[in-house]
């Protein structure tokens, strides 16, 4: 009987249309270069994806690939809300927390491109409460701030290396639960529930102290977060309006957006998390697991974690960045800035090795550093458990959306892998 239901909702599925322009005449001989997918071996992705579902270690997922633009492989499966009875269907929405940072940084590099902002300017020239910054003393809770040696940048605010934390860490993290942030805000990135502007939120950051001085570490943490900020002050107008008219607009992501209309509060999927046998279990309402998508205050647009959208939305927003910066005749971002958000910005400071940190994305430098991707994939993930990953070598986009707050399975690299070996 599962096994019937699987395959009543793939069949819906595949039936659905999805719309991705086939590339453009001048890119096809290079799409053509990159390798075949054996559609026989990427069918392994139905069986080790519904494992998933059987074993209660998540309760649905919709998983979609583009290979030069088209898809070759989307499913839905299992629950969006799994007590509702609700079953995954394509056009499900989900929250997909620091998915968000590569759109806010594509709309940071717009300004850049219209002469608004520098990408080695202060944030201190839009947020001037950024102008003199503090960093935790290596004496821990203990000791005084220190001053900054030296101004945060727009650069060191998209490469995560002003040293700007989530406030969860243990010299800081008192200062941070006292201003509503860190240990306050969910677990540290959580904004949807404020009722004031995300400016008002990240002037109050920049009376903390920071985990460590501007340039010397990768640090994740709020970063993003004020440079939607920053997006406000440079465009005049809020967060979610700029990215509703530059970006998700024109390229019909009609289902990105920051908070649910309440008429459509049964598309998003319900969060779920790891137990400690390893089965789902729901998660709470509140900061710490369902939030405030629907009923919250809707005034705090959060740069770095508070979009909600669909497999299908997200993986238009990806095909244009492979793309050079163009989807269906539409251009968002010139090849050269598209080019800095994929390429590593970060020097040597990102921890891992073989990869390195644009704006906005993981980037792979070395085959190996990251599973089956090749030189020059990137991409990233969001604390709900989705995640994706671009690989322009193969001409691929894997968008993969689930709800698991924690999420202690491997899902993520088994569909990573499972779709790499299908590729003659």
């Amino acid at each position: 009987m599962k096994i019937l239901s699987a395959v009543i909702a793939l069949t819906a599925v595949l039936a659905a249309p999805i719309a991705f322009a086939r590339e453009a005449s001048p890119r096809q001989t290079h799409a053509d270069a990159s390798p075949r997918i054996a559609p026989e071996r990427l069918a392994r992705l139905d069986t080790a994806l519904q494992r998933y579902v059987e074993e209660d270690r998540i309760a649905g997922a919709v998983a979609l690939v583009l290979r030069n633009g088209q898809p070759v492989y989307e499913r839905a499966l299992g629950w969006s809300d799994k007590e509702a009875g609700r079953r995954m269907s394509a056009d499900t929405v989900f929250r997909i927390a620091s998915q968000t940072k590569a759109i806010t940084s594509a709309a940071i590099l717009i300004l850049a491109e219209e002469g608004k902002l520098t990408l080695t300017e202060p944030v201190s020239r839009t947020i001037p409460a950024f102008a003199k910054t503090t960093v935790a003393s290596a004496q821990g809770a203990g000791g005084a701030p220190i001053a900054a040696g030296r101004p945060i940048t727009l650069h060191d605010l998209l490469t995560h290396t002003a040293g700007i934390s989530y406030g969860t860490d243990d010299a800081i993290k008192a200062a941070y639960r006292e201003q509503g942030l860190g240990p306050a805000a969910g677990f540290g990135w959580y904004t949807a529930d404020k009722d004031e502007p995300v400016c008002t939120t990240m002037e109050r950051l920049a009376t903390l102290p920071f985990a460590a001085q501007p340039g010397e570490a990768w640090v994740y943490g709020y970063n993003t977060d004020i440079l939607g900020c920053v997006v406000e002050r440079a465009a005049g107008m809020p967060l979610d309006a700029f990215i509703r008219s530059r970006i998700t607009g024109p390229l019909g992501m009609k289902d990105t957006v920051f908070f649910l209309p309440p008429a459509q509060r049964e598309r998003l999927a319900a969060v779920y998390g790891s137990g400690k046998d390893g089965r789902i279990e729901r998660a709470p309402e509140g900061s710490r697991g369902q939030g405030h998508y629907i009923e919250g205050p809707r005034r705090n647009f959060a740069g770095g974690a508070g979009l909600l959208s669909t497999a299908r939305d997200y993986a238009r927003f990806l095909e244009m960045i492979r793309r050079g910066g163009a989807l269906d005749g539409v251009r968002i971002l010139s090849p050269r800035s598209v080019r800095l958000m994929r390429s590593n910005q970060s020097g040597a400071l990102y921890p891992q090795s073989g990869l390195g940190f644009g704006y906005g994305f993981e980037v792979t430098e070395r085959f190996g550093a990251h599973g089956l991707d090749g030189e020059g994939a990137f991409g990233w993930s969001g604390a709900y458990g989705t995640m994706y990953r671009v690989d322009p070598e193969s001409g691929l986009v894997l968008v993969l959306m689930l709800q698991l707050l924690p999420n202690h399975t491997d899902i993520q690299s088994v569909f990573s892998t499972v779709t790499y070996q299908a590729l003659d």
